[in-house]
């Protein structure tokens, strides 16, 4: 309990500075910006991999603080997805703002569910 904070602090300052890295490039693919894409995407499958890894080997809580809420919870990026995604919409470009939201919510999704597959097949598990 004592050192909970410092795990959770270091977790957040290495998701804080490889977002910074990656969100810093304004990456975009047909108009479609995905540099928190790209975030949400990596962070959903770190989070799937490593709570499963935490979880089926009964790591310390703190790695729970460390992983998923410190690095994956700054790493991700709700407000900015959606203020990109409101961005679009200003523009008229509502098309592009859906597809934006389904790569965003679905990607995630299935980047949890591939990180969480990809570590129990490494563990053989069922």
């Amino acid at each position: 309990m004592k050192y909970d904070i410092v795990y959770l602090a270091v977790g957040a300052l290495c998701g804080t500075l490889l977002r910074y890295r990656i969100t810093g490039e304004h990456l975009f693919f047909n108009n479609i910006p995905v540099s928190v894409l790209i975030v949400n995407l990596m962070g959903s499958f770190i989070l799937g991999l490593g709570m499963t890894t935490i979880t089926r080997f009964g790591f310390d809580a703190r790695y729970t603080l460390f992983l998923g809420i410190g690095f994956c919870g700054a790493l991700t990026t709700m407000s900015s997805f959606a203020f990109e995604t409101m961005g679009l919409i200003d523009l008229g470009a509502v098309l592009l703002a859906a597809l934006d939201i389904m790569l965003n919510v679905g990607g995630s999704i299935l980047a949890v569910f591939a990180g969480r597959a990809l570590i129990l097949l490494l563990l053989g598990a069922k």
